[in-house]
């Protein structure tokens, strides 16, 4: 309940500060908004349930590659792209999950991995559909495809910013419910909550249906923010890069993985923008960042309030 106000206090702020900003920071705020999503769906997985995923980014590129097919060869409505791109995605990972909820720690990791260079594969491979290392380009605009009265950066950010909302409040109900705190009874100690009674792999596998369905919100968010798809989004640099976003600002918070997204997106955009060289100093950031705050930097904001 502590970080209630600091919520508030963010939120008004990215309610009323985009009309005062330029266009490039509108269109900076509205990806940081995007993979802050991606980044929670993330730790569903890594931070309640204790299962470490290497794969995620490729709920959030099947996503995207849904809507991009059906939007440009086969001309299909808005809702029909939304509905199929977050379909397709949830059940791409419930197929998945019933694979990789039987396993735990390293054998997960090496499992999510092998099946996100599988869909990497696919989406670089199979070029009739996905155009290969091309990718595919001319997404219709959001406000055009929806029929919506108004457009520009300002306006889709807004429309980012309600599906963002919307998103987290579902997150938080759910890793606040008897469900979510089951899941961190399995990241602690999953002998202990079967000898409880509780079915720990059913619980494992609904958590990474979730992941992956709010992992296809993203997706579908991005592909009409980008207007481009390329198998880049479901490669290991993606997933690694959404690992790195929950760690850094910590894992188990949702909170947390907001913070870690907007830090990398904008590293990784300002830095870009001197230097080829910014993957090292994100990494240097990174690392100078675990030695300083192992749990992540809100957790590590949380412990010295609690200290003050």
């Amino acid at each position: 309940m502590k970080a209630v106000p600091f919520v508030a206090v963010i939120l008004v702020m990215l309610i009323a500060g985009p009309p005062f900003l330029a266009s490039y920071w509108v269109g900076l705020l509205t990806q940081m908004l995007i993979f802050a999503l991606l980044a929670m769906s993330l730790d569903v997985l890594l931070g309640y349930t204790g299962l470490p995923s290497l794969g995620h980014a490729g709920f959030f590129g099947v996503a995207a590659y849904a809507v991009a097919v059906l939007s440009t060869t086969y001309h299909a409505g808005f809702w029909t792209c939304v509905m199929s791109g977050i379909l397709i995605g949830t059940l791409l990972s419930t197929l998945l999950g019933l694979l990789v909820s039987h396993v735990r720690d390293v054998y997960f990791l090496m499992i999510t991995l092998a099946s996100g260079m599988v869909l990497w594969g696919l989406s670089y491979r199979w070029i009739p559909v996905t155009g290969g290392d091309n990718g595919i380009s001319g997404i219709p605009r959001l406000d055009a495809h929806a029929g919506l009265p108004f457009a520009g950066p300002v306006a889709f950010y807004y429309v980012t910013l309600l599906v963002f909302v919307v998103s987290a409040s579902l997150l938080a109900l759910l890793v606040s419910s008897p469900f979510g705190f089951t899941l961190r009874g399995i990241r602690e100690n999953e002998l202990r909550m079967k000898s409880l009674g509780f079915n720990t792999w059913l619980h494992c596998w609904v958590s990474y249906i979730i992941a992956g369905a709010f992992a296809s919100v993203s997706g579908v968010v991005w592909a009409y923010y980008n207007g481009f798809v390329s198998p880049t989004y479901l490669d290991l640099t993606a997933s690694s890069e959404l690992f790195l976003m929950v760690t850094l600002g910590g894992p188990g918070t949702l909170v947390g993985p907001v913070i870690g997204a907007g830090a990398i997106v904008l590293l990784k955009n300002v830095i870009s923008a001197y230097t080829q060289r910014w993957p090292l100093i994100l990494g240097t950031f990174y690392i100078i960042t675990m030695f300083g705050a192992p749990q992540g930097l809100w957790n590590l904001g949380r412990r010295r309030r609690a200290s003050s």
